[in-house]
């Protein structure tokens, strides 16, 4: 079994490849940044209750957010969007390894991310995801959460030379984006466990969402 980290580590290596550049330069500052400060303040507690949102399928369509958990526990993963590589690698090992899992023990999965519908449908239908994708427009739960954050001046100026510009990207027209973030929650959306990522390059692997369902589950 291939873990994320082995596989954001291979698109290390494609990208050390190439030659340095200052876009690539804005973006490695961005994550050693983000790394040593480690997690905002505010973020959501186990125990705390992740608040009802209006959220939209993939297909443009309205639903709350306790209409997408489940009767037991759910796991809840924030990332920053379809235009993003680590969040792809990880949806995509999520569904190859996690989602089997999880059905075995009756738990859902739900991924949810700021931008428009169509870039949630673009980010189901590209990695072939069975489990729940929705847009969270204004990120109302990354709010909740505690965990919204947004581009350094310098790596907003290199997704722009790249063509992303995040203010198209999500529908309210900010560059707002949650850093990737996994909750198990309940069925009333009480917050059970929280693994926070500042450093979006890095993600919570599947054998701990799997460990962490176990000690919930012996509580």
């Amino acid at each position: 079994m291939t873990t994320i980290a082995e596989r954001v580590s291979q698109l290390a290596e494609e990208m050390a490849a190439q030659p340095p550049n200052e876009v690539m330069g804005a973006f490695a500052q961005e994550q050693a940044d983000l790394a040593a400060g480690g997690n905002p303040e505010g973020v959501i507690a186990v125990g705390k209750t992740l608040a009802d949102a209006d959220l939209l399928d993939p297909h443009g369509a309205a639903i709350s957010f306790h209409e997408t958990l489940g009767d037991g526990d759910t796991v809840v993963v924030f990332y920053r969007g379809a235009w993003c590589p680590y969040c792809n690698i990880a949806l995509r090992t999520y569904q190859a390894e996690l989602v089997p899992q999880l059905a075995r023990r009756g738990v859902g999965l739900v991924a949810v991310s700021p931008q428009v519908p169509d870039g949630s449908l673009s980010m189901a239908e590209k990695n072939e995801l069975t489990f729940t994708v929705v847009s969270d427009p204004g990120n109302q739960l990354a709010k909740a959460a505690g965990v919204l954050t947004g581009p350094s001046q310098a790596a907003r100026a290199a997704q722009l030379q790249l063509g992303l510009d995040l203010t198209a990207v999500n529908p309210d027209g900010t560059v707002g984006i949650p850093m990737p973030t996994t909750l198990i929650v309940d069925t009333n959306g009480v917050v059970r466990w929280i693994d926070v990522h500042p450093d979006y390059s890095t993600r919570t692997e599947p054998d701990q969402i799997l460990a962490a369902l176990d000690t919930v589950a012996a509580r």
